[in-house]
């Protein structure tokens, strides 16, 4: 009698499940059973290769998972699409009837506001052969591995094509840069020495330079040059037959605005305007030097673009004042995080069950690459002095790190050098990190736009990813906004978190000027108690200076000063409150 098959009777093998598992382990070479034992230790995850086995292999087969952790160094729409291949049945025929375009933006979930006459392109071949891109143009765009368009460059090409301003919104990692680079580069077509014709913004040095090098690789063999304005006064716009050689710019506001006012820049002869992330760009921070950069493009025939994730009804009402009669796009549901994204939300109680959550998800096994945000770069610090102490590869980024640490700490990022990556906001902005499989939400996002863009970093380019989002007692008023992010993605969300009464317009405005005031990241309570005495001795000296401030009151001049003082009070609210509209 068989007794293993007795008790195996019944039993089943979820190969679905456990599908990395059998990959790894699984020969591929059926022939080979019978033969001497000759294991390939290419085939080892780096996750398991613990003796660097992999760099002394004789094998030459190459696993398509061998090197997982890397992040995936590609464009973000070097696939094309979030489709998989074959999936994209679409033709290169013309639509026919009205009704027959409106079902194909039905199904890509397309909405369009204003002139809806602009038909949509349904591959990439109807979009070469209706508009004559130059064949360098053509070769370099296959060759980054372009294959079907997204649904956001569906539409907003066209648009762009046909000279008109557009407002877009799309979900993170949707590609919406290749959408307003390639009608750039139609336009433009052939160099010209007169000077900028087309300039592209971003909040963001790391940002731009990801788009600059998208446009080296589709500008190559065309002669148009291409500059990233990435220091101030930097030697590439020393003098004017310099700057009169370029056709296209990249930059940040700040850095734009400084050549501007040092008349080191014309923009005079620039006939495209891109935002990228337009909604942080048209914000209180940005918005004097985004008056100043508009006001220099003074071209009559300019065309505007503002391309973003998440759009709120305020910003997109400014967009469209410095426009001419723009055409709005939206793909899927406004301020929506892309469906390729497994949202949670966990409840850790106090701040210290975030530390013991995170050091629990790497006991019980993490896959690397994994982001995590935090709300201030103090927090940063400490959660990484924290973590380098676990045994785990992990760095921390953010804006006082110099240029050189963060550009090499993005290149260990991408290179799989760094496993776990600690960032303040400045990581959440369209760059882009398409094999990161874990977004950690540390710190409660103080807007909804934060919460998109930051999770946005995974789940890119049809790829899935997951988003865990630590949340404390403090942060429960805030939470019904989350919660509807989520159930518009079409996340499972707990009924009792349904039933959450969602923040008022105070709240929303009181947590997106000022976070949530938390406690230090340490493990250590001698640390703690060096903060709150810190704070008592802060405090203490504040009261001392109400109180001598209150007795000096009993002299005249004092109180006329007093008087002066209560008067003035309403005129600097008043502008305080201007500043923050």
């Amino acid at each position: 009698m068989d007794f293993f098959k007795t008790l195996g009777a019944g039993a089943q093998f979820n190969r679905q499940k456990f599908r990395r598992d059998i990959e790894i382990f699984e020969k591929t070479d059926h022939t080979k059973r019978n033969g001497p034992a000759n294991f390939d230790t290419s085939k080892v995850l780096p996750e398991l290769d613990f003796f660097n086995q992999k760099d002394h292999s004789t094998g030459s087969a190459s696993h398509p998972h061998a090197n997982s952790t890397k992040v995936d160094t590609t464009p973000e729409e070097s696939t094309g699409t979030a489709l998989e291949d074959g999936s994209n049945s679409e033709t290169d025929e013309p639509f026919e009837t009205i009704e027959e375009t409106g079902r194909f933006r039905n199904k890509y979930r397309i909405r369009i506001y204003g002139d809806k006459s602009i038909e949509p392109i349904k591959t990439f071949n109807m979009m070469f052969n209706q508009w004559k891109f130059r064949p360098a143009v053509q070769r370099n765009f296959k060759s980054i591995g372009f294959r079907h368009p997204t649904p956001i460059q569906m539409q907003a090409i066209p648009i762009t094509m046909a000279s008109r301003d557009l407002v877009a919104c799309a979900p993170t990692g949707s590609g919406k840069t290749v959408a307003f680079l390639l009608p750039i580069l139609q336009a433009l077509d052939r160099p010209s020495k007169i000077g900028f014709r087309a300039v592209v913004v971003t909040p963001t040095r790391e940002l731009g330079r990801q788009i600059f090098g998208m446009l080296e690789k589709l500008v190559a063999g065309t002669k148009l040059r291409v500059c990233f304005l990435a220091k101030l006064g930097g030697s590439v716009l020393g003098n004017a037959n310099n700057r009169k050689k370029y056709d296209i710019l990249v930059t940040t506001p700040l850095r734009l605005v400084h050549e501007i006012q040092h008349e080191n820049i014309d923009l005079s002869t620039v006939q495209h305007l891109i935002l990228d992330e337009a909604d942080q760009l048209l914000e209180l921070g940005f918005l004097e030097q985004m008056d100043t950069i508009i006001a220099a493009c003074t071209h009559q025939h300019i065309r505007k673009s503002l391309f973003s994730a998440t759009i709120s009804s305020n910003v997109e009402e400014l967009a469209t004042s410095i426009m001419r009669d723009p055409i709005r796009v939206v793909v899927g549901i406004k301020n929506s995080a892309t469906e390729d994204i497994d949202q949670k939300l966990v409840y850790v109680g106090q701040e210290e069950g975030k530390l013991v959550e995170v050091r629990q998800m790497v006991q019980k096994g993490i896959r690397p690459p994994v982001l995590i945000f935090v709300q201030s770069i103090e927090r940063a610090k400490e959660l990484f002095h924290e973590l380098i102490y676990d045994g785990i590869n992990v760095d921390v980024i953010h804006s006082e790190r110099t240029k050189a640490q963060r550009d090499s700490i993005i290149t260990n990022f991408r290179s799989g050098k760094i496993w776990v990556l600690i960032a303040t906001e400045l990581m959440s902005r369209g760059i882009d990190f398409k094999g990161v499989n874990l977004v950690v939400n540390y710190d409660f996002p103080q807007t909804i736009q934060s919460y998109i863009h930051r999770i946005g970093r995974t789940g890119r380019a049809g790829r899935k990813g997951e988003a865990v989002t630590f949340f404390t007692k403090d942060d429960l008023a805030y939470l019904k906004s989350i919660v509807n992010v989520m159930r518009s993605s079409g996340c499972d969300v707990p009924d009792w978190m349904l039933q959450v009464k969602p923040p008022s317009k105070g709240e929303k405005s009181k947590l997106k000027r000022k976070p949530v005031n938390r406690d230090l990241i340490t493990t250590n309570p001698y640390q703690k108690r060096i903060k709150l005495q810190e704070e008592r001795r802060k405090a203490k000296e504040k009261a001392q200076g109400k109180s001598k401030t209150s007795s000096g009151k009993s002299g005249p001049k004092a109180t006329a000063v007093s008087e002066h003082s209560r008067k003035k009070a309403p005129q600097a609210s008043l502008t305080l409150e201007e500043d923050e509209s």
